[in-house]
């Protein structure tokens, strides 16, 4: 049995909704100061989202064990289930009382741009939630709230548990200096080139420097693939080619998911991204963050066809 994985971040539910036009069409550009505009959008759909709650579900389609660490709100009982419903350990998923779970709302228009509104909700009160006693020989500290990531990295390093420091969509919030700071917690960086290069800029350290105080490093690099830094080695990782790119929502977190089941099965980091990378492209397949289903045997199918290598 595979040995369970702190997994600390968001869990949201994403509302998308397609408006059958284009916004160029509607918002006047000498107008912006008076903006009042409203969208008939027939299309919409509900899917659960949120970097905690999207890991942890990749990481149950390989069998592992995920122990998500995150705070929802009143409304997240379905969410719940169904993690619950999947194997998924949910001791550690705290309920606010009074609040609603985190909330993105997303409307399309017909060329692709997005006007979207976020409610943080229960989120914000992430850093209230207590992992000292959850059980896992890894963690990961993915996007939440800023003092929730920086709450859980400290608690982590405390009990010594290695961990990896995923940025995301959290980077606007770390400066330099929270960044030195989080990179002397956590033991594996992940982020794609755009941040990776927003790190460099900020903490004044390019990413081989960075990989020598830390195990790993990871840069994704999306249809490229990825480049691992460890041990004073590069490694280029190729990239496992989708049979159709459908919709990326989520693809980094089926990463992330693949590449902490490899390392707590005791695979080297490059097989690990590896198995990342099959992750990310079976993702990429499907709309939504959590509506792929492959089994394990398609899963090890796919990593065998790509790299020759075994999933047992």
């Amino acid at each position: 049995m595979s040995a369970p994985v702190i997994i600390c971040g968001s869990m949201a539910f994403d509302t998308i909704m397609v408006f059958e036009g284009h916004f160029k069409d509607h918002i006047l550009a000498d107008q912006v100061h008076a903006l009042s505009v409203s969208f008939l959008v027939p299309g919409m759909r509900k899917e659960y989202g949120g970097c905690s709650g999207n890991i942890a579900y990749n990481l149950r389609l390989l069998g592992g064990q995920p122990v998500p660490v995150a705070t929802v709100g009143e409304d997240a009982d379905d969410y719940l289930q169904r993690l619950q419903a999947l194997g998924v350990d949910t001791r550690w998923i705290r309920v606010a009382a009074g609040t609603y779970t985190a909330q993105c709302f997303i409307t399309n228009d017909l060329s692709d741009n997005q006007i979207t509104a976020f409610h943080p909700g229960a989120m914000s009160l992430s850093a209230l939630n207590d992992l000292r006693d959850a059980p896992g020989v890894w963690g990961i500290v993915a996007p939440d709230a800023k003092d929730a990531m920086f709450t859980h990295a400290e608690a982590l390093s405390a009990r010594g548990t290695p961990f990896i420091f995923d940025l995301g969509q959290a980077m606007p919030l770390f400066d330099g200096d929270d960044l030195h700071r989080m990179l002397d917690l956590a033991q594996v960086l992940t982020v794609n080139d755009y941040e990776a290069k927003i790190v460099e800029q900020r903490t004044g350290r390019n990413m081989d420097e960075i990989a020598r105080a830390m195990q790993a490093v990871i840069i994704t690099r999306g249809a490229e693939g990825s480049t691992l830094l460890t041990e004073g080695e590069t490694i280029d990782i190729a990239p496992v080619r989708a049979n159709q790119v459908i919709d990326p929502t989520g693809c980094g977190d089926a990463y992330r998911a693949g590449l902490l089941y490899g390392i707590t099965e005791g695979w080297s980091w490059a097989d690990s991204c590896r198995l990342a990378s099959v992750m990310g492209a079976i993702k990429v397949e499907h709309r939504g963050p959590q509506n792929h289903e492959p089994g394990r045997e398609e899963i090890a199918a796919r990593l065998r066809a790509s790299y020759g290598i075994s999933l047992s």
